[in-house]
């Protein structure tokens, strides 16, 4: 068997994507200082405008962190009055998670403190050299989701023959 070419960090879609990603963060997180609000809660408050009435378990997976560190964070956002848990129609044992109005300014100055960051990035890239790397990471976004799709498909199969 040949040995795997390991490609060169600067020209690998993973390690460039990763250090872009972790870059983005860090100087978001730089912007976002006088709101008081930690990574973890921005992020949160991000995906919610996205996702709301999501479950604290799909929210957790999404931000890559524990279901029992984002019950406590959300504890503590629900006491600031930036978010609302509401029973889940469909699981009596589950809550959904909504933004309240309070979180509405906040969102506000996330997205324009985002926008800043971003224009920082993006720097004299053309509009149209932006509009094409956002296509193609669109593109690249669809390629992994449904490959992650096929994989849970075939991992649900798998499950269901060996019953």
């Amino acid at each position: 068997m040949a040995t795997p070419i390991v490609p060169d960090p600067e020209r690998s879609l993973g390690f460039l994507i990763h250090d872009i990603a972790r870059l983005l963060r860090r100087s978001f997180n730089r912007s976002v200082e006088s709101l008081g609000l930690t990574q973890t809660q921005w992020r949160a408050i991000a995906q919610l405008s996205r996702n709301e009435g999501i479950n604290q378990v799909t929210l957790a997976d999404i931000l890559e962190v524990q279901p029992i560190s984002l019950a406590r964070l959300l504890d503590r956002m629900q006491e600031a009055g930036i978010i609302e848990r509401r029973p889940d129609p469909t699981d009596r044992r589950a809550v959904q998670l909504y933004l309240t109005p309070a979180a509405q300014p906040i969102l506000e100055a996330l997205r324009h403190r985002a926008a800043g960051v971003q224009e920082q990035a993006v720097g004299d890239i053309s509009e149209e050299g932006f509009d094409r790397l956002i296509e193609t990471l669109q593109i690249l976004k669809r390629n992994l989701l449904a490959a992650d799709s096929v994989r849970d498909d075939r991992k649900t199969a798998k499950s269901s023959s060996q019953e």
